[in-house]
């Protein structure tokens, strides 16, 4: 008999942190019944022992306890770089606002009275769970979506089979950037790249069009084909202008900026400008696999940097030329 592999997503891990062995027990025995996996640690102590020998998805912490307190074992999971995005709820016996604002303010994510309802702690679990998922799938720099989000956008087109445009963005000669004013000012350059692709898309009202981040100056966004010339004139024509205030008086003045090579010869860099490569699904070209529409996006920004200045290359080809 053959058997075939499990298809069963694993099931979410709670951490119940409490002294209270009855109250332990209901919390636990209603996650439980809503499909998750509960471990169950006495004190604050206890739970990162536990934590370090299986790490939770979340963890449901008492306020008062013996040994380490429920702040206390806040603090710390929020210290280590390895524990420091663990969703935290609080549970506290006292309705008083300054615990709540001690709790949230110490790192916790959401707080509960006790005593409280069953479905109002599974619901908060699960939001909790959902939002914490959301952040991960996000750009901590700029708040867009990430890469796992942007493949899911363009496979639901994909899938969709309606038109759809996928433009590929980044900064030209952003190196420059970073080796002249180091990283923090090139991350500004990228935040302003960012609010100036938010405004274009806010600017093309609907059918509504998505904008993520892939990381550093790379960005993605899907929108109509129709849509693709009004974006991408307002969003370079915005970033150029965002662009030149973050540049220092003298080189925004004259144009470029001045860097040493590797043997300490002055070499000029002009300003940045913006590439986008955009690939068209329409009826003359349907896409079936959203890679090879990534890549073709990736070859038509190449096609843009060949060219002087801000530049937007549309991939035209029909299918099968």
């Amino acid at each position: 008999m053959t058997v075939e592999p499990s298809t069963a997503q694993p099931r979410e891990v709670i951490l119940v942190v409490d002294d209270d062995e009855d109250i332990a027990r209901f919390v636990a025995f209603n996650l439980r019944l809503h499909g998750f996996d509960v471990e169950h640690a006495h004190d604050g102590q206890e739970a990162l022992e536990m934590i370090g020998r299986r790490r939770p998805d979340l963890a449901v912490v008492d306020l008062m306890m013996p040994r380490m307190d429920g702040l206390e074992l806040t603090r710390r999971l929020r210290a280590d770089p390895m524990t420091a995005v663990l969703p935290v709820i609080m549970l506290t016996a006292r309705g008083m606002t300054a615990d709540k604002v001690q709790g949230l303010t110490t790192g916790a994510d959401d707080y509960l009275v006790k005593p409280f309802d069953t479905a109002e702690l599974v619901a908060r679990v699960i939001s909790t769970l959902r939002r914490n998922k959301e952040f991960r799938e996000v750009s901590p720099l700029t708040g867009l979506p990430g890469n796992s989000r942007i493949r899911r956008e363009i496979s639901d087109r994909v899938r969709g089979g309606v038109d759809y445009a996928v433009g590929y963005i980044d900064i030209d000669r952003f190196k420059s950037v970073n080796d002249r004013y180091g990283f923090v000012r090139g991350d500004e350059f990228i935040s302003a790249l960012a609010r100036s692709l938010h405004r274009a898309v806010v600017s093309v009202a609907l059918p509504p069009a998505f904008l993520g981040h892939i990381g550093g100056d790379d960005f993605v966004i899907v929108c109509a084909p129709e849509q693709v010339r009004p974006l991408t004139e307002r969003a370079v024509v915005d970033f150029e202008r965002a662009a030149d205030e973050l540049y220092d008086p003298e080189d925004r003045e004259r144009g470029y900026v001045e860097l040493k090579d590797r043997r300490g010869n002055l070499q000029r860099a002009a300003l940045v400008t913006l590439s986008i490569g955009v690939a068209l699904s329409t009826a003359e070209r349907r896409f079936t696999d959203p890679l090879e529409v990534i890549a073709v996006a990736s070859d038509m920004k190449s096609v843009a940097k060949g060219q002087p200045g801000s530049y937007v290359a549309v991939d035209r080809r029909r299918s099968g030329a």
